[in-house]
């Protein structure tokens, strides 16, 4: 800025000019006017007191100092002189080499004070006709000093006490309203003190959540936001950046604490993990002391964390950092707060810079341009012997009673104050603070003109207001300033956006550079961040590594940010990076192992394209073709012995069926349906029944004619030939189709998908409910094929004919071995090939019944037509048991063959 640099030339020129002069500045801290604003400012800091060690309530006055050189100030010895200060009386230093502990900022604060009641003052709308005056005191950092003025603050009106009264609804104390003070830890004692009598107390920095409760504090207000809202950016920026393994250091002070104990619940909310948290005690020169400090940083450094939370004030941060820079400790990212991120104590630290970067945020306020040109004119009156010997003759009535206002103010030199003064005005980042300072003496003079209902031009009302009407107008109140609308919400606060700084190491102390914003979102320029790690990297801290797609944390010890990385098995994934176990996938869904995702499933079934159905398709083509080859040489054949004695018409019926067993494999491969699983096990079924019914017809037949008495055959014979013979086909049938009734009502195959067979694949089959069910459907052919193998097994043909018995024990034996083996077949094939199974055993079971029933007595009709004879195979003729040689021959030739 402009005025920057114009106010840093106007100081060196009278730090020229008046080289050696005294600012008389304290006289300058009082104002009379119609309405008073008491002011609580951090002008000195109490470094090494000994106020734990008090055994009188004597006067307490703020005279702490240390001794340096060219301004910078060490803990040590101090000057005599200093103590002996009286009030009114301004002394000379015996030596130049005496510096004061002074708070440069806590000068800035004062002076936006007095510019904001001199605006209110000199405009004419605000509150026209009116004067505000002010009565500021130095609170010295320490709740003991601050109490005194306190209580002078809300000594009646003419007096220096406080009246004891039943009622204070008339109580007139001597201001209207208290500015201040500036540290948390003083605003809970006078929050309560003042809140008694519901006196207005507006705070420009003590940003504690703990002072927005209304019970404990009804009228506490502040122009900063919450240490929530600064806490919810500090953990957005560490997430930002990945930092899940910090350290949280705080002040040993009800600030530090509560800090601390807010982002802890703030960082566990995150995940990110606190490996060490601890408090800082405030700086002393007790040894026990300094080595708690010691010991902390040492657990710190032990932690191996690379980041480090550090909300604490700025005595205790001097502290911990002097000892770091002493002992060359690790650098490391600081996170800090606003409390000591801009504090001349920390920043001209000697060697700071290697505490390797900083990083805070600060509230972001509204520009205040020509508050450099009013400091520039307020210094150079300061230091104008004639305006301050003007002040002399004005007597300060109660410096008798709070001792001086500010005794190192009218103490230091301009030389002492000017170069953290030019620093940190060059600098530019102090409006934030300047501001909150500002809009807090803007927002009493709002609630006034609300209060005495003023226009913009005169306040009718000139009736004195108390201060607890003044605090019911400030409840809810929105007010403008500099184009920045401000709103105090039910707890006293107000909503501020946050700039985040980061230290550029410039010589005599860092400048702070604006690297991004936060207004509930983290906004970054990584461009403008500089780090202490090499290459300009961000560094990095965490306990454990972040882990590879598709694994998930397995976490080992206390701290969920140390964690061994397991791969996510198949059927699982990891859904989210910080998962400490794998999520399952879907049942429709399926995944490989360290997966990310899940991807859906394919239906799988015995498709029509599949090798094993393709090779069955072509022995159903082999089987079917045969026995229909068969079945239209027996109707060609039909008159002839063969076919009469296999049967004749029945003969063909059986090829008949045994071609739709072919047939009925076709229901197996194909996506499964409700109606074609409930088809499949009857459709093969019942025409194998058919076909093994005529096999029964022959071998009862042959039974018959063996094991019969002469006298029994004929009739036995004709009841097994037509049309009795079709009756017993029809009925066995009908019996077979009411078992599968049976079965399918009492144990009905359905659709299934499996989803647990295929690691990939949806099995989509058919279902068989229970063996039972299969049973059922086997029972009657079954019965069947062993009836058939009992009547011809022991059956002895005679020489010179047909050996019919013979070619149904063997077929049934096919029958029994082509069923068994299915069995354990079946048991044992995966799902998706169980019905390839079934098709295989049926296409074998019609197989076997062709090649050894059918097909030999089609060769006989092809190659051996001279044995087709009623002789040979229906045992008639007078030499139906010897022929000729030749036909003997013949005959015996073709029983070996058959």
């Amino acid at each position: 800025m402009p005025g920057l640099a114009v106010l840093g030339l106007s100081l060196v020129a009278l730090l020229g000019l008046g080289r050696g002069a005294l600012l008389c500045l304290s006289q300058q801290f009082r104002m009379e006017g119609d309405y008073i604003l008491g002011g609580l400012f951090p002008l000195g800091l109490a470094e090494e007191t000994d106020l734990n060690h008090r055994t009188r309530p004597d006067s307490i006055t703020c005279s702490r100092y240390g001794v340096g050189r060219q301004g910078r100030g060490d803990e040590g010895a101090g000057c005599p002189w200093a103590c002996a200060a009286k009030p009114g009386v301004r002394q000379q230093p015996p030596v130049a080499l005496c510096v004061f502990r002074f708070s440069t900022m806590g000068l800035f604060l004062v002076m936006a004070l007095k510019m904001a009641v001199e605006e209110i003052n000199n405009s004419s709308t605000l509150l026209p006709g009116l004067q505000l005056g002010y009565d500021l005191f130095d609170t010295c950092s320490e709740p003991v000093v601050t109490m005194k003025p306190s209580l002078m603050f809300l000594a009646k009106a003419g007096s220096r006490s406080i009246a004891a009264y039943c009622n204070y609804t008339q109580y007139q104390p001597r201001v209207l309203a208290v500015i201040g003070p500036h540290s948390s830890e003083l605003a809970l004692i006078t929050g309560k003190f003042f809140g008694f009598f519901l006196m207005p107390q507006v705070s420009y920095g003590a940003s504690m959540d703990r002072l927005s409760n209304r019970e404990t504090f009804p009228s506490f207000f502040r122009t900063v936001t919450s240490n929530r809202v600064q806490l919810e950016a500090m953990v957005t920026l560490l997430q930002h950046f990945g930092w899940n393994w910090v350290a949280a250091l705080g002040s040993d002070d009800e600030y530090g604490r509560e800090g601390l104990s807010t982002f802890s619940s703030l960082a566990h909310a995150r995940n990110i993990c606190v490996a060490h948290e601890s408090l800082v005690l405030l700086s002393r020169t007790n040894s026990v002391r300094l080595g708690k400090v010691q010991d902390v940083l040492h657990q710190v450094n032990q932690s191996q964390v690379h980041v480090v939370v550090l909300f604490a004030s700025a005595r205790a941060v001097y502290s911990l950092f002097q000892y770091s820079i002493r002992h060359s400790l690790t650098p490391k990212v600081w996170v800090g707060c606003d409390a000591w991120l801009t504090s001349d104590l920390v920043m001209t630290l000697p060697d700071i810079q290697r505490v390797g970067t900083v990083l805070g945020f600060l509230q972001r306020g509204a520009l205040l341009p020509e508050f450099f040109h009013y400091m520039e004119t307020q210094l150079a009156v300061a230091a104008d012997p004639a305006f301050c010997a003007s002040l002399d003759a004005e007597q300060d009535v109660e410096e008798d009673v709070v001792g001086p206002r500010c005794p190192r103010c009218d103490q230091i030199m301009l030389q002492n104050l000017s170069t953290g003064l030019v620093h940190n005005l060059s600098a530019g980042e102090l409006h934030h603070q300047i501001f909150a300072t500002y809009a807090a003496v803007y927002s009493v003079a709002q609630a006034l003109h609300h209060t005495l209902h003023c226009s913009t031009s005169s306040c009718p009302t000139q009736e004195p207001v108390k201060p607890w009407q003044l605090l019911d107008k400030m409840y809810n109140m929105s007010f403008h300033i500099r184009g920045l609308e401000l709103r105090f919400s039910d707890s006293g606060n107000v909503d501020m956006e946050y700039d985040l700084k980061m230290w550029v190491w410039q010589s005599p102390m860092p400048k702070l550079r604006t690297v991004g914003t936060y207004n509930g979102s983290l906004q970054l320029q990584p461009t403008l961040m500089h780090w202490h790690a090499p290459n300009n990297q961000v560094p990095v801290s965490q306990c454990s590594q972040e882990c590879r797609e598709g694994q998930v944390r397995r976490v080992k010890g206390f701290h969920s940010c140390c964690y061994d990385c397991v791969d996510c098995k198949a059927g699982s994934y990891r859904q989210n990076p910080d998962d400490l176990t794998c999520t399952l996938c879907d049942q429709d869904q399926w995944s490989p192992e360290r997966s990310m995702r899940c991807f859906p499933r394919r239906p799988r079934f015995l498709e029509w394209g599949d090798p094993a159905v393709l090779l069955l398709l072509l022995l159903l083509a082999l089987v079917l073709g045969l026995v229909l080859a068969a079945l239209g040489l027996f109707i060609r054949h039909r008159d002839s012995p063969l076919v009469q004695a296999s049967g004749g018409p029945l003969a063909c019926f059986g090829l008949a069926c045994l071609g739709l067993v072919c047939l009925s494999v076709l229901l197996f491969p194909g996506w499964p349906g409700p109606a074609s699983c409930l088809a499949q096990q009857p459709v093969a079924h019942l025409p194998l029944t058919g076909c093994l019914s005529t096999l029964f017809l022959q071998a009862a037949e042959t039974f018959v004619e063996s094991e019969l008495p002469p006298t029994w055959v004929a009739w036995v014979r004709g009841h097994l030939r037509a049309p009795w013979a079709w009756l017993l086909v029809l009925l066995l049938i009908l019996m077979e189709a009411a078992l599968c009734g049976w079965s399918l009502a009492a144990f009905p195959s359905k659709v299934e998908m499996d989803w647990r067979v295929l690691p990939r694949e949806v099995l989509v089959h058919c279902h068989m409910h229970s063996w039972v069910g299969l049973g059922l459907v086997h029972i009657t052919n079954a019965t069947l094929a062993f009836l058939c193998f009992l009547g011809t097994f022991l059956v002895q043909s005679q020489p010179g004919h047909y050996n019919r018995a013979r070619a149904l024990t063997f077929t049934m034996l096919a029958y029994f071995v082509t069923w068994v083996s299915f069995v354990p077949l079946f048991t044992n094939m995966q799902v998706l090939y169980q019905p390839a199974v079934q098709m295989g055993a049926i296409l074998l079971c019609a197989l076997g019944i062709l090649a050894i029933f059918h097909l030999p007595k089609c060769y006989l009709l092809l190659w051996w037509p001279e044995l087709n004879t009623p002789e040979f195979f229906l045992g008639q003729g007078p030499n139906d048991t010897t022929d000729g040689g030749g036909s003997g021959g013949r005959d015996r030739t073709q029983g070996d063959h058959e």
